[in-house]
């Protein structure tokens, strides 16, 4: 397939690049600044100059495309409104390459988070939430998956709070960043709240099945790691950093400290199962050793 992905050239989407290159895929790579532009024809990819912004160079991309994986987010958590901009905007770019493949039975390959439920891991067959911070993101996706009964393969690959590669990425990441700018390891609440995980190559391998195989409008959970405990997480930054251990108040942990502070582990038995998905490399816990203070 010729594959136009978005976010391309981050954590996940070189990962996802590289996969589907290996695979005999070729792609078409979104890129908004010269280097991201310059890594992802070093990689192998065609460059589509122009940003998520950009909604007639997306629907071109789209339109020009056997499939579609979008990973790209503007990832500033530095405020709600922020996050409210972020998530604007992309509704409107996933919007508009779901039109572009209207009818054609082409794969839309889409991301979001994997849903909390109190008491359990979630699962494949649980709702994305519609509320919260990031709510219209669920709103979004789930509208995606919708377009299954107006000719789109569309699927959702749920992401884990913690996608990592090399000891960064994900809220994990958030946390050492946290770390290093406050001189403490910090967790909200007693720290037994449960982050699921998976390292970055695993994820590219869902994608690409996904593209591949997944059937319109299904769900699919990228979790290797069903829950770590963020105490533990934080423990190992910590001494990793050579900082103090502590609980920090939910608020330390900006915008997104509320989701910081649930529980919520999930499950991929189904996706194990159904794509024969098996992941391989490191756990978080192990990746996060290689953290350089």
């Amino acid at each position: 397939m010729h594959v136009f992905i978005t976010g391309g050239t981050g954590l996940i989407g070189s990962a996802v690049v590289a996969e589907l290159l290996a695979h005999g895929h070729t792609v078409l790579a979104l890129a908004r600044s010269d280097a991201s532009a310059a890594a992802a024809e070093a990689a192998g990819a065609e460059v589509l100059r122009g940003g998520l912004a950009d909604l007639d160079t997306v629907r071109a991309g789209a339109a020009r495309a056997d499939g579609v994986i979008h990973l790209a987010f503007s990832n500033d958590f530095s405020s709600a409104e922020a996050v409210a901009r972020s998530v604007a905007e992309e509704t409107a770019a996933l919007t508009t390459m779901g039109e572009a493949l209207l009818g054609t039975g082409r794969p839309l390959v889409t991301c979001s988070g994997t849903p909390w439920i109190p008491g359990r891991p979630s699962v494949e067959s649980d709702p994305l939430p519609t509320d919260g911070p990031v709510g219209g993101r669920g709103r979004t996706v789930t509208a995606i998956l919708a377009l299954a009964a107006q000719g789109v393969r569309s699927s959702a690959v749920r992401l884990p709070r913690t996608v990592h590669n090399n000891g960064t990425g994900g809220f994990a990441g958030l946390l050492t960043q946290i770390a290093r700018q406050s001189g403490t390891s910090g967790y909200p609440g007693d720290g037994t709240q449960r982050w699921p995980a998976v390292h970055a190559l695993d994820a590219a391998v869902l994608f690409r099945l996904a593209l591949e195989q997944a059937p319109a409008g299904s769900s699919w959970h990228a979790v290797a790691d069903e829950g770590d405990e963020v105490r533990a997480i934080a423990e190992v930054i910590g001494r990793r950093l050579s900082l103090p251990v502590k609980p920090l108040p939910t608020e330390a942990f900006g915008p997104l400290g509320e989701i910081f502070a649930t529980d919520q582990p999930a499950s991929s038995e189904h996706t194990r199962e159904a794509l024969g998905w098996k992941p391989v490399h490191p756990s978080l816990l192990e990746d996060l050793e290689n953290i350089g203070a």
